[in-house]
C-alpha cells in the first residue's frame, strides 16, 4: 500500500504540478493520468477506461482565472487508484472523482493563497534589486513546496484506503458539497465575465450577440457555434490580409511618387 501511495503522489506531483511549471500543458488531464497510473499500478486497461470516462466529464473544465470549477488531476489519480485497488470499473470511480475534483480545487486555491501569495512582495523586492538568481530560487522553491503539499493528499488517501477516504467525504455536510457544486457552476460565468471585461471591444459586440442568439434561440450545439466562429475568423483574417496588401501597395506608390517629385525639385534647383 505504501508503494502505491508513493506512486500516486508522484504522478500527481509531476502531472498536475508539472503542467503549471511547464506552461499549462495537457499533462494534468484525466486521459493522461489514468493510463499512466494504470501502467504504474499494473492495470493499464482500467487506467484507460477510467481516464477516458473522466475525460468526458472534465473535458470542458479549463480553470483560467476566475473560471474555476474542479481539479480533474487529483480526482483522476485517486479514482483510478481506488478502482484498481477494488478491482472495480468506472461506475465506482466516478462517484468518488466528482467530489474529489471540487474539493481538490479548493485545496489548490488555498495553497496558492497560503503558500505562494505571501511571497509576492518578496518577488517585487528581488526584481527591484535585480537579483535574478534569487527570483529563480524562490520561484522553483515555492513551486516544489506547493505541489509537494498537494501531493500529500493522494498519498494519505491511498495509504489509509478508499473506504476511509469515502467515509471522510460522506461526513462532509451535504449543504457544503452542494454549495461547492453551485459555486463551481457559477465561477465559469464569473471568469468569462472577467475575461470579457479585459478583452471587450465595441467592434466585437456584434459577434457576441451572434453567439448568444445561436445558442439561446436557435439551440445550436457548441461544436456548431465553434465551427461558425472559425469560419468568421478565417474570413476576417483573409479580409484583413487583403486590406493590408492594398495599404502596403498604396504606401509604396506614395513613397515612389514622393521620391520622384523630390528628385525633380533637385534638378530644377540645379539648373537655376
Amino acid at each position: 500500500m505504501l508503494v502505491q501511495a508513493i506512486l500516486v503522489a508522484f504522478v500527481v506531483f509531476i502531472t498536475v504540478g508539472g503542467q503549471e511549471l511547464l506552461g499549462f500543458t495537457m499533462l494534468g488531464r484525466p486521459i493522461v493520468i489514468g493510463p499512466l497510473l494504470g501502467l504504474l499500478l499494473g492495470d493499464i486497461k482500467t487506467g484507460l477506461l477510467i481516464g477516458a470516462s473522466l475525460e468526458t466529464i472534465f473535458m470542458g473544465v479549463v480553470n483560467i482565472g476566475g473560471a474555476s470549477s474542479a481539479e480533474p488531476g487529483l480526482a483522476t489519480a485517486l479514482a483510478t487508484a481506488f478502482a484498481i485497488q477494488m478491482h472495480a470499473g468506472a461506475e465506482v470511480a466516478i462517484p468518488i472523482a466528482i467530489p474529489l475534483g471540487i474539493i481538490g480545487l479548493q485545496i489548490k486555491t488555498l495553497l496558492y493563497v497560503g503558500v505562494v501569495g505571501p511571497f509576492a512582495a518578496k518577488f517585487d523586492k528581488l526584481a527591484a534589486a535585480g537579483n535574478e538568481r534569487g527570483i529563480m530560487r524562490l520561484h522553483f522553491g515555492l513551486w516544489f513546496t506547493q505541489w509537494f503539499i498537494y501531493s500529500l493528499i493522494p498519498f494519505f488517501a491511498i495509504l489509509f484506503g478508499s473506504k476511509a477516504t469515502q467515509s471522510v467525504l460522506e461526513k462532509i455536510p451535504t449543504v457544503i458539497v452542494n454549495g461547492l457544486s453551485i459555486a463551481g457552476n457559477l465561477l465559469p460565468a464569473v471568469g468569462m465575465a472577467m475575461l470579457l471585461k479585459i478583452l471587450w471591444d465595441n467592434k466585437l459586440f456584434i459577434y457576441f450577440m451572434l453567439g448568444f442568439v445561436l445558442l439561446a434561440y436557435l439551440k445550436l450545439p457548441l461544436i456548431a457555434i465553434a465551427v461558425i466562429a472559425v469560419i468568421i475568423a478565417v474570413v476576417t483574417v483573409s479580409r484583413d490580409l487583403d486590406l493590408k496588401k492594398v495599404t502596403d501597395s498604396l504606401k509604396g506608390k506614395n513613397i515612389s511618387n514622393s521620391q520622384t517629385s523630390s528628385s525633380d525639385e533637385e534638378l530644377d534647383e540645379f539648373f537655376k
